[in-house]
């Protein structure tokens, strides 16, 4: 036996055999976080997007205009694109095997290392549909090239059951490859795939390659649908769409085009009369939600730009300080999309942009073309610099409020609000806490916590709404006071993740609308002013049951009426009449711990951001001033589990 941190026999022998070589695509099974960042949700997935980025790929190289994604009835995953299709004929490496079954078969083996097949592309690192193929217990690929359609067929990991043939002529003159795979349960922690996460996915690809056709269908029994993307706007497209949900400060969009050699940009940008910054960047369509050089470009450019336009029309004085870039940005959605040959992205997940020659055309493009802009458009130009000193009399007026809190905390000792009732253990890794609206509940959820691990805040009412204020008035605000030193990490700008409290912070209301109100303003604030702690996953939403009813002598709980309505169908003859539970403070502790608070028994929603760009939509449309958009949103996604907390 070989402990599996140092190598070493449990005998103390440590000889040649005790080294283990993992071959071929042995080392993805063994290790798949490594390749696609988890076996969860996220990683399932991230197969999609390898294999998608691919089909983009052919996309940006010219040769692609649509792209099919399928969910079958069995649950497999079906991605077909009218590309070149991958090359059949033998490697010259390795006589032996199709250039397609080397793909599929090894690690590091593909078109993006060099030569002509690429100008740019995603899918960089070479490992991604071999992945694929190692995490599923069934691939099938197929290839339509010079008017003839080749099969290869693989299980198990990889496993070659069918080697790549020729199977007849290709339908209809068509051209290009079609990957379907099955994940392999025994690897991931789920196998479903989830449709709303793909459609997100889909839309932002399909925005940032201008004329792209991108079909999705689900056809699982039950949750049948199709929705087509296309926008011939591009980035500006995508632009007006994340604005749709807030209030223009202006109808023109402004758009930054740059190119030279083997790279170049394109920024579209709008502000509105919102306070929050959005923006997006992107490299040859992968997310970079790290930013990098093609974001410190932009915004050293924007800066500089906008300053000196104030100056030159008299809006900022001699005496007075220059813009911050936070103060531009303020109520800016943009986005920044660059290609170029050879990116250097961090790591497989490529989050960071690290490539410096794109800093410099991104600044040179914004310094060169917004000043243009600006110029021919000085209603606009007028109205941009307008806010920005706005802003910058909020951000003063926000740096008080802080220090203020912070004196206050320091008077107060541990500053922590008077009515936490906190929780014994100091370890960060293993506490919890509860905000709880109401004192009926505050005091059920006192009496039905853990006091070692559980802690319970309760605020009343419902919290200011964080999409209409800046953060000089969400300071101010008494119960945001109580969550920011409840968390105890600082807000906004000067939130510190590593110094939050709890691991998880759980939201308790009740399941009725106030209670889903009360969620959402919650779940706002943390996504505008927390959101560090969103994307690390230690935001939750309780879900307490909506019925219950007696089997026998024991009472069963159900979440909602789709829980209810399975029991109802598995127990036909089931007579009790359902008890709908109006709210938490009518529990009593014991049913309370029983039902929602008890580690070992509760159902807790994780809140992730999966796409930013679209999570801010949502923020933006269900805490906006729209009400029919608002009211459209809710009834088209009513039956969406991800929204079940909003």
């Amino acid at each position: 036996m070989v402990d599996l941190e140092s190598g070493i026999s449990s005998n103390g022998s440590y000889e040649a055999s005790d080294i283990t070589v993992l071959e071929g695509l042995d080392p993805v099974r063994a290790r798949p976080g490594m390749y696609i960042g988890s076996t969860g949700s996220t990683g399932l997935h991230h197969l999609v997007w390898e294999v998608v980025d691919n089909a983009v790929d052919e996309a940006m190289a010219g040769f692609c205009t649509r792209i099919d994604v399928t969910i079958l009835e069995d649950g497999g995953c079906r991605v077909s694109d009218n590309g070149r299709g991958i090359p059949v004929d033998p490697h010259p490496q390795y006589p032996d095997k199709s250039a397609a079954e080397l793909v599929l078969t090894t690690l590091h083996a593909g078109g993006k290392f060099g030569g002509s097949g690429y100008k740019v592309s995603g899918g960089l690192h070479g490992v991604g549909v071999s992945v694929v193929n190692a995490l599923s217990t069934r691939l099938v690929l197929e290839v339509d090239r010079d008017s003839k359609h080749y099969m290869a067929e693989f299980k198990d990991g990889g496993q070659i059951t069918q080697p790549l043939r020729q199977s007849g002529a290709a339908p209809r003159g068509r051209r290009g490859t079609t990957v379907t795979f099955w994940p392999d349960g025994t690897i991931f922690e789920e196998v479903d795939f989830r449709s709303q996460t793909i459609l997100e996915r889909l839309q932002v690809m399909a925005f940032l390659n201008k004329g792209l056709e991108i079909a999705y269908k689900d056809t699982r029994p039950g949750r049948e649908q199709s929705v087509t993307y296309k926008y011939n706007g591009g980035v500006v497209d995508f632009v007006k769409y994340l604005n749709a949900s807030k209030e223009p400060l202006f109808k023109k969009v402004c758009t930054l085009v740059g190119a030279e050699e083997d790279q170049e940009v394109e920024v579209a940008l709008q502000w509105n009369t919102g306070y929050h910054e959005s923006l997006y960047s992107f490299a040859n369509g992968i997310s970079t939600v790290e930013g990098g050089m093609h974001e410190e470009g932009f915004k050293k450019a924007l800066t500089n730009v906008i300053n000196k336009y104030a100056r030159s029309r008299g809006i900022l004085k001699d005496k007075d300080d220059n813009l911050t870039g936070e103060d531009i940005r303020e109520g800016l959605t943009a986005i920044v999309s660059v290609k170029l040959r050879d990116p250097q992205f961090e790591g497989q997940t490529k989050a960071k942009l690290g490539n410096v020659s794109i800093r410099s055309l991104v600044e040179k493009s914004t310094n060169e073309k917004l000043a243009e802009w600006l110029e021919e458009n000085p209603r606009e130009g007028n109205q941009i610099c307008q806010k920005a000193v706005l802003a910058s009399r909020a951000r003063v007026a926000a740096r008080q409020a802080r220090e203020l809190t912070r004196r206050k905390s320091a008077l107060d000792g541990a500053g922590l609000p008077g009515k936490l009732v906190d929780c014994s253990s100091r370890d960060a890794r293993e506490t919890e806490v509860f905000i709880v609206e109401g004192n009926s509940a505050g005091g059920s959820a006192k009496d039905a916590r853990d006091p070692r691990t559980q802690a319970i805040l309760p605020i009343r009412g419902k919290i200011l709404n964080v999409e209409k204020a800046r953060v000089d008035k969400i300071l101010k605000n008494t119960e945001i006071q109580a969550l920011v030193s409840a968390v105890g990490a600082g807000v906004a700008d000067d939130f510190d993740l590593s110094k939050i409290r709890y691991n998880k912070v759980i939201i308790l209301a009740d399941a009725d609308v106030d209670g889903s109100h009360i969620r959402t303003l919650l779940l706002t604030f943390f996504f505008r002013q927390m959101k560090e702690m969103v994307e690390a996953g230690h935001v939750y939403a309780a879900q307490p049951p909506l019925y219950s009813t007696m089997v026998g002598k024991n009472r069963v709980y159900f979440l909602d009426d789709a829980a209810k309505d399975r029991f109802m169908a598995e127990n036909p003859t089931h007579k009790g009449e359902f008890q709908r539970l109006k709210g938490l403070g009518e529990m009593d502790f014991g049913e309370l711990r029983e039902t929602t608070m008890d580690p070992t028994k509760r159902s807790l929603l994780q809140i992730t951001v999966e796409q930013a760009a679209m999570a801010d939509e949502v923020c933006s449309i269900l805490m906006g001033d729209d009400v029919e958009q608002r009211r459209r949103f809710i009834q088209s996604n009513a039956k969406d589990v991800r929204f079940l907390d909003i």
